[in-house]
């Protein structure tokens, strides 16, 4: 019997009914079917019905779902991110199942000398073709070692990142109840067990997770870590990922909430309209109101390189949402922007910290947590609404050649962590009008209330600046912004 008649009584039940057994199509189709056969023939076309199944006893309970709200955090669950946040670590179970996975993979225990010192010689490996250039770069997981150093060494701050970016997205109102995210090349499922993690201290969920990785080295350690994880508690349901090279998109779930390009489009020899390309078909997947994340190390050429993807998918139709503001409603042009966030250090795992027992500890040990990332959407959306007022008295940054030496008032995002000293803080700012780098600058002993806000300020975020003095640094081609004690710089309205 063709499963033809099969679907045909689904979509018809489904039309009129809110709830219902699967076992009750029986009755609309001619031949005899068990129930775990009608299952295997509907099961596809749950998402794209609106219906979820749901076991009960030897059958399922087919519902009609509700549309998907807004994730709203409450009290409770923001103490218990900000408990996590506060001292961020890879959880204990999730150390576990990797020591178990390197126990397995190498026949050893994992904190065996022999496994430490080739995890060390895979990491070392790894890092070197990280900093190569052009067609000598090439960056490959086709040995099970080079998982297990990607595991021991960049793991853990990848892990941690992410699950800031989704904090940072829950609280912006860019999740909702129910989920549908794409991992692309995911590794051995970095982004997923960080979704798992980070919902595990959320209730009233659903989410599901999609993932394509290319190398089968990395799958096996997916299909190790993952479902196991995600196993333990929490809504998060893990699909099989797809195999597949991202430049040949698997058939994929339409109506995707998020899309993850996660430390990995650096890694493909592409060039930057073949790669915006690439990335824009998936984003055919993509719901109007969904989210495309992209993030990249926070090194300069690989933070300036997202920039300019960043623009090339602006020139296919996106919007940024973050961290970029366009207050002066105009276009950038980045072709030297170097921007990145910065967050607490993340705590060294066991594993991290056998590899590291050498003589020189510090080429093992990674618990910077620093990179670049995009948020762009296909809606208009942004996360900040502000944009300067008709007849405002702010010099744009375009405009700081004629202002060199003068006191003058700005409008600038916030586009650094502290790049100075303890003595003198230097952060990056930006308007959206200028292709020079231009910097804040603040010795400490010139921090005073009226001017605080600089430091305090969230990545991204627009700030008034009002009486500094430009200088022009020669060396850079940059300009500086210096700010003193009479200095006022506050959240533009």
């Amino acid at each position: 019997m063709s499963n033809r008649e099969i679907v045909s009584a689904l979509k018809y039940v489904s039309r009129f009914r809110k709830s219902f057994m699967l076992s009750e199509l029986r009755q609309y189709i001619k031949e005899e079917k068990s129930t775990a056969g009608i299952y295997q023939a509907v099961q596809p076309l749950f998402d794209g019905l609106g219906l979820r199944a749901v076991p009960e006893g030897g059958d399922y309970r087919i519902e009609q779902l509700p549309p998907a709200g807004k994730l709203t955090l409450s009290e409770k669950e923001i103490e218990q991110q900000d408990a996590f946040f506060s001292a961020p670590r890879v959880p204990r179970k999730l150390e576990r199942l990797i020591e178990k996975y390197v126990d397995k993979k190498t026949a050893k225990s994992w904190d065996d000398p022999a496994v430490l010192d080739k995890i060390r010689k895979a990491i070392v490996s790894q890092k070197a073709q990280y900093w190569k250039a052009g067609q000598a770069r090439k960056i490959d997981y086709r040995s099970g070692y080079s998982v297990l150093g990607y595991l021991a060494y960049q793991f853990p701050v990848y892990f941690a990142q992410f699950e800031h970016i989704l904090y940072d997205m829950a609280r912006e109102g860019l999740l909702k109840d129910r989920m549908k995210v794409l991992d692309a090349g995911t590794g051995p499922g970095v982004v997923p067990l960080a979704i798992i993690d980070f919902y595990r201290r959320l209730e009233n969920h659903e989410v599901e997770v999609y993932a394509i990785e290319k190398y089968e080295e990395n799958l096996e350690a997916y299909t190790a870590l993952v479902p196991e994880f995600a196993s333990a508690g929490g809504n998060v349901k893990i699909a099989k990922p797809f195999r597949a090279d991202l430049a040949e998109k698997p058939k994929i779930p339409g109506g995707l909430d998020m899309i993850v390009f996660s430390n990995v489009l650096n890694e493909i020899a592409m060039g930057l309209d073949e790669k915006a390309d690439m990335v824009m078909r998936y984003v055919e997947s993509m719901a109007q109101d969904g989210s495309l994340v992209i993030i990249e190390p926070a090194d300069k050429d690989n933070s300036m390189e997202m920039r300019r993807l960043a623009a090339a998918l602006m020139d296919r139709g996106l919007g940024v949402y973050s961290p970029c503001s366009f207050i002066w409603c105009a276009r950038c042009r980045p072709e030297s922007c170097w921007s990145f966030e910065e967050k607490e250090d993340v705590a060294p795992t066991g594993l991290m910290k056998k590899v590291a027992e050498t003589e020189e500890p510090f080429r093992y040990m990674n618990t910077d947590i620093k990179y670049s990332y995009a948020i762009l959407r296909k809606d208009d959306l942004t996360r900040e609404k502000y944009r300067v007022p008709p007849k405002a008295k702010f010099a744009r940054l375009s405009k700081l050649k004629l202002h060199t030496g003068k006191r003058i008032n700005v409008v600038a995002s916030k586009m650094s962590g502290d790049l100075g000293s303890k003595k003198e803080h230097v952060f990056k700012i930006c308007d959206g009008t200028t292709g020079q780098q231009v910097y804040a600058i603040i010795p400490d002993y010139n921090i005073v209330p009226g001017n605080e806000a600089l430091a305090k300020a969230k990545y991204g975020a627009v700030l008034e600046f009002h009486n500094v003095i430009v200088r022009y640094n020669k060396e850079h081609d940059s300009y500086n912004l210096m700010v003193g004690k009479s200095t006022e710089i506050v959240p533009a309205a």
